[in-house]
């Protein structure tokens, strides 16, 4: 299988798989074949380049609906990992919100970001924000936060494209004001004096759905096997990748050149949830900064594709389709998962879908295989997702 794959912390299973012998262990072998945009990925993949690719999320259910190019129906058999992400700002941005030496609070920070916003809209320059890709999650976190605090996306700030191993160099050149990127490209930012980190993303959905494994529907059809086997090699990577005694070893891996050519240290702070704000500052603890196979977490739910849906239609205008939407929740296979895991130690939800945001405590859900305990998934406003009323949802928010 080769699978594509962009350099960030969150390509580590894939990674793992190929070079600790879990996929050997499972009788395929893996292909690591790095790019540096999410289009070149995507590309690479629907034009049968690659087998498979680590993706986020939304690019791979915009590709199966067909938006910005001809429909190509993809299959997310597997979630790759939840959170990880940062909103880093410019040094002179983050003077200007005057941050503290901690995480701050989403509105806080968000309320001090309006005022210097709208100073900068006022006076004809607006403070620029870089994402990863129109279809990330990293775009739709990011204006749902905005959007929460009262700074309008698209009208008080700009939000561009960039991609991720660049995104410090566009702070350091001044060509965007502040950033929303996986790691380890906040912590290069900040380790290069070019930016300062304002917020979690876990701290506006605490389990948001970041990268997947996704593969054309049609190779899920023809090598259902081997999927099964892929599907399993990656579960083990997980656990492996997960326990407290491997964060070293994993971090070196993905530091090589073939593969992240970044820092160790930096790519361990993210591995270990400590997160260096400032240059020289002393990394900060944030609990499930990334989160990866506790919890069912590479579980792919299809009420979290429906909330991806729900920030499509919210940013791109237009209205809820049902068949749309059907469609969008279809990419997410929680079938295939399932299929490849059972018999094994995994535990397997028995649900496909629930809702997202309400839960503010660990709680037991009901599972076919094994004991499943969920933690808070809430986002930061309150709000919870009911993907069986989207128009609904989409009707309360501002």
């Amino acid at each position: 299988m080769r699978i594509g794959f962009l350099p960030l912390v969150d390509a580590a299973l894939p990674i793992l798989a190929h070079e600790l012998g879990f996929a050997a262990a499972e009788g395929i072998a893996i292909e690591p074949v790095r790019d540096l945009t999410w289009a070149a990925v995507r590309d690479r993949l629907i034009y049968g380049q690659t087998d498979a690719a680590h993706m986020v999320a939304p690019l791979a259910i915009a590709t199966t609906l067909g938006r910005d190019r001809a429909a190509v129906p993809l299959a997310v058999p597997f979630v790759l990992g939840l959170n990880g992400n940062a909103i880093t700002f410019s040094t002179a941005l983050g003077a200007a919100c005057a941050l503290e030496d901690r995480l701050g609070d989403p509105r806080a920070v968000g309320a001090a970001l309006r005022a210097v916003a709208l100073e900068r809209r006022a006076a004809g320059r607006p403070l620029r924000f870089g994402v990863v890709h129109r279809y990330s999650s990293h775009n739709y976190m990011l204006r749902y936060w905005l959007a929460e605090v009262g700074v309008r996306p698209d009208i008080d700030v700009e939000i561009v494209v960039t991609s991720p191993t660049f995104a410090a160099d566009a702070l350091a050149a001044g060509e965007v004001d502040g950033i929303c990127v996986g790691e380890p490209w906040n912590s290069i930012a900040v380790d290069r004096g070019v930016g300062r980190i304002a917020l979690a993303t876990a701290q506006i959905w605490r389990r948001g759905v970041e990268k997947v494994l996704a593969l054309r529907q049609e190779t899920a059809l023809a090598r259902p096997e081997t999927l099964a086997a892929l599907i399993r090699a990656l579960h083990a990577a997980a656990a492996h990748f997960v326990a407290p005694d491997t964060a070293a070893d994993s971090a070196a891996i993905l530091a090589r050149p073939a593969y992240l050519d970044a820092p160790v240290d930096a790519i361990l702070r993210a591995i270990t949830d400590r997160v260096r704000l400032v240059r020289g500052g002393t990394p900060v603890h944030f609990a499930d900064f990334m989160f990866q196979h506790r919890e069912a977490a590479n579980f792919p739910w299809r009420s979290q594709a429906a909330w991806l849906y729900a920030q499509m239609v919210r940013w791109e205008g237009g209205s809820v389709e049902a068949r749309e939407a059907a469609a969008a929740e279809a990419t997410f296979r929680p079938d295939l998962y399932r299929a490849a895991l059972a018999g094994s130690g995994a535990v397997l939800p028995g649900a496909s879908s629930k809702l997202e945001g309400a839960l503010t405590a660990p709680i037991g859900a009901g599972a076919t295989q094994g004991r499943l305990m969920l933690g808070s998934d809430r986002f930061f406003d309150g709000r919870a997702f009911d993907p069986e009323d989207i128009a609904g949802y989409l009707r309360g928010l501002p």
